[in-house]
């Protein structure tokens, strides 16, 4: 794997870590309705719950499957990616999308 390789994929994996670090943790959940959209909550470590996000019905899921609990495994294995010579593309095209400006 070349250096700028490497390099992507090891700020792809930072970015995962920042973005879960400063979001709602705990295990996201649907919860309902608010006003005409799922509500999206987190059950806190603590036993509170918290509001996450508003979301269309087909999104949800969405949101809720892609909680920040992903961040850390999809961090390690950007991370394993990065110094395995043989890591195929698709951490790589990983890497891209969620390095990419817009994102």
């Amino acid at each position: 794997m070349d250096a700028d390789a490497h390099g992507l994929l090891l700020a792809a994996a930072e970015r995962l870590d920042a973005l879960a670090g400063r979001t709602t943790p705990g295990r996201w959940r649907t919860a309902g309705l608010l006003a005409s959209r799922p509500e999206v909550v987190a059950a806190l470590p603590e036993g509170g719950t918290e509001h996450v996000a508003e979301a269309r019905a087909r999104s949800a899921e969405w949101i809720v499957t892609l909680s920040p609990a992903l961040a850390g495994p999809l961090a390690a294995w950007l991370r394993a990616a990065a110094d395995d010579p043989a890591a195929g593309p698709e951490p790589l095209a990983v890497a891209r999308l969620l390095t990419a400006p817009d994102s």
